[in-house]
């Protein structure tokens, strides 16, 4: 079963809590804090592997979660670092947010990893915020929360020639011909359900991928059959083979090649310019030669190389193929459409700090700095809230606030958490 959509929900580790603790050795005076700090979440990380093919996995599974982090301990122990979770994707496949489609990641290297979704910071034990003023601290952080997200996935086959044309026109039975995959090949009106692949070997050290692109007809650009979901892989292939029918006599193959390269335009522009190779099909159902004279010169006047070629004989297939690898040589290898991605760095830097009045008495702050704090701090100690203050302060946050009038008693969310302004 081919898919080549699909929607699955990530979610990082947490990161683990820091611990109070107090040493009570009997000969140890004045011992001190010695709470340890907890350990990271585990990241969401997507692989590329060479051996998959299809996203149908994620059919069936659409939630992965990373380990947390454990918890600190006394003696200043810290938490262990909690497992990553490794998602293995066929090579080809875009990642992006499916809230606001950003691309995180474009698999186009086969073992190519990268983060989707960063686990969190551990809380630091007590032992950690001791200073020659604090010298008994009685407060630790709790885990940072890892991120969650919903990815799309989308699959865009990798391969290096692309074979298009109508339903029924031979793509199958080409790619049977040229390359050992085996699709379903039969004598009736409909059109192939999924992308075949093969190899295609012309001679020691010289090969290329091909695939066929099934469901392409009239209005594919607008969803019609099933082109909108293959015309997307079109997008990877350096060279086309567009194959037309030769054989019908109420047909104008000319027809069917401006209606395809229309599609292609309509979908993506710079497609329609995509090198292109065109194969007359079907010779050995012996169409009039006045009319193959008429449609080759016809493509040809407009720059095409054009075959004669029966796919069920073999007749003129090994020409063709050798006119595609020696354009594939000649081709630089393709850059993705697209390449923006945006994928997380680990830790990113914090974003900028965002204070505003939302209304009488009402403030919000936005920021990656102010947030983390707030929300690893426990709010029901005491101690732990003054040393959040404090570091709101140090950020910035407290002066915006009275800059915009904030008064003893007013509501400042941070995040999802709201809290009382106090001077």
């Amino acid at each position: 079963m081919f898919v080549d959509e699909a929607e699955i929900e990530v979610k990082a580790g947490d990161g683990g809590d820091g611990v109070v603790s107090l040493r009570h050795e009997k000969h140890v005076p004045r011992g001190g804090p010695d709470g340890g700090s907890g350990g990271h979440g585990g990241d969401v990380i997507v692989l590329a592997d060479a051996h998959l093919r299809t996203l149908v996995d994620f059919t069936r599974q659409h939630h992965y979660r990373a380990e947390s982090g454990g918890r600190g301990g006394p003696k200043r122990q810290h938490g262990g670092d909690g497992a990553d979770v490794v998602i293995r994707l066929p090579v080809g496949t875009l990642v992006c947010d499916a809230d606001d489609r950003r691309v995180i990641a474009d698999l186009v290297q086969p073992g190519e990893r990268v983060i989707v979704s960063r686990g969190g910071r551990g809380g630091r034990g007590n032992a950690t915020f001791a200073t020659a003023a604090r010298r008994t601290p009685r407060f630790a952080q709790k885990g940072e929360p890892g991120e969650t997200h919903r990815l799309s996935l989308e699959l865009k086959l990798l391969a290096d020639v692309g074979v298009l044309g109508l339903p029924n026109v031979g793509k199958s039975s080409l790619i049977a011909r040229v390359s050992a995959a085996r699709p379903k090949i039969a004598d009736y009106p409909f059109t192939t359900l999924a992308p075949n692949l093969g190899v295609v070997r012309i001679e020691e050290g010289v090969s290329f991928v091909i695939a066929d692109l099934p469901g392409l007809v009239e209005g594919a650009h607008r969803g019609a059959g099933r082109g909108y979901a293959f015309l997307r892989h079109v997008e990877r292939n350096r060279l086309l083979i567009h194959v037309l029918d030769v054989s019908l006599p109420d047909r104008d193959p000319r027809d069917d090649f401006a209606t395809l390269n229309r599609e292609l335009a309509l979908y993506r522009a710079e497609l329609a310019d995509r090198p292109q190779l065109v194969a007359l099909n079907k010779t050995d159902l012996r169409p009039p030669l006045e009319k193959l004279a008429v449609v080759e010169s016809s493509l040809q006047e407009q720059g095409y190389p054009v075959f004669r070629i029966s796919a069920l004989t073999g007749e003129g297939v090994a020409a063709l193929m050798g006119t595609a690898a020696s354009r594939l040589a000649e081709l630089p290898e393709p850059t993705a459409p697209d390449a923006r991605v945006e994928a997380p760095a680990q830790h990113a830097s914090p974003d900028a700090l965002r204070v505003e009045r939302i209304g009488d008495g009402s403030y919000r702050v936005a920021g990656e700095e102010a947030e983390r704090a707030v929300v690893m701090t426990n709010l029901d100690n005491e101690e732990g809230v003054r040393y959040l203050h404090h570091c709101l302060q140090r950020m910035g946050v407290i002066r915006r606030l009275r800059t915009l009038g904030a008064k003893d008693g007013d509501r400042v969310r941070i995040g999802s958490i709201e809290l009382e302004y106090v001077e």
